[in-house]
């Protein structure tokens, strides 16, 4: 009631009709999924981010022992098994590099670590699925490789090729008629007969060159350490 008596008008609320209200629910529904996506695309680049580069300093470290571009090793871990330790391959290969026993008993032997060799024979799957090990061990046998191949153009591709498919088949396609030059780089892999063998190639030579044009191992150092600041 007014001062004078007379009775306040009351403002009329307009009424929520089924339609009126579904859309109401419909549009906090749709703002709700938009900033869980967000927040979930965020969520999984940063993941990605630090999933991809948790070995970066292993990698450095056992790349530089054994004078080999960590680019380049980071690359084939990528492409072996996207930084999973855990991977087993068909041919019984182990860890980040897919490296066999067979492979792991060489690098004991070769070495001369005696306690390692004895570990590698008792239980190898336990020794390649260490990180830092399986790195160690496929970065001799990826050296090897280019020591192989040092005088050849375009050894890169013939040295993944022979980590992948072996160098009794690498001599097989670098094959070329007597005094006629040796294959180029281009030329060597369209001659490998395995495609699963050609696409690893292909794909690690193609991300090692993409990765150096954008800044390489400087780049991916200075990732690692703000990394390491965070944890």
């Amino acid at each position: 009631m007014s001062s004078s008596g007379e009775p306040l008008a009351v403002a009329s609320i307009p009424r929520l009709t089924p339609d009126r209200l579904h859309q109401l629910v419909l549009k906090r529904f749709l703002f709700t999924t938009l900033i869980f996506l967000i927040f979930s695309l965020v969520a999984l680049y940063f993941f990605n981010r630090y999933w991809i580069h948790r070995f970066d300093a292993l990698i450095a470290r056992q790349a530089s022992v054994y004078d080999l571009d960590p680019d380049l090793v980071w690359s084939v871990i990528h492409e072996e098994t996207y930084f999973r330790p855990w991977m087993k391959g068909e041919a019984a290969e182990v860890g980040l590099m897919q490296v066999t026993p067979t492979v792991g008993r060489e690098w004991a032997a070769e070495t001369g670590m005696r306690e390692l060799g004895r570990q590698m024979a008792a239980n190898p799957k336990a020794v390649l699925s260490d990180p830092e090990r399986n790195i160690q061990i496929g970065c001799w046998y990826l050296e090897k490789m280019f020591k192989a191949y040092r005088d050849v153009p375009g050894r890169e591709a013939r040295s993944l090729a022979a980590y992948n498919a072996g160098q009794r088949r690498v001599s097989e396609w670098e094959r070329t008629a007597e005094n006629a030059p040796a294959l180029t780089e281009k030329e060597f892999i369209e001659r490998i007969e395995f495609p699963t063998t050609r696409a690893y190639v292909s794909n690690i030579l193609a991300r090692y060159r993409e990765l150096k044009a954008t800044g390489g191992s400087e780049s991916r150092s200075a990732r690692t350490s703000s990394m390491e600041v965070t944890r």
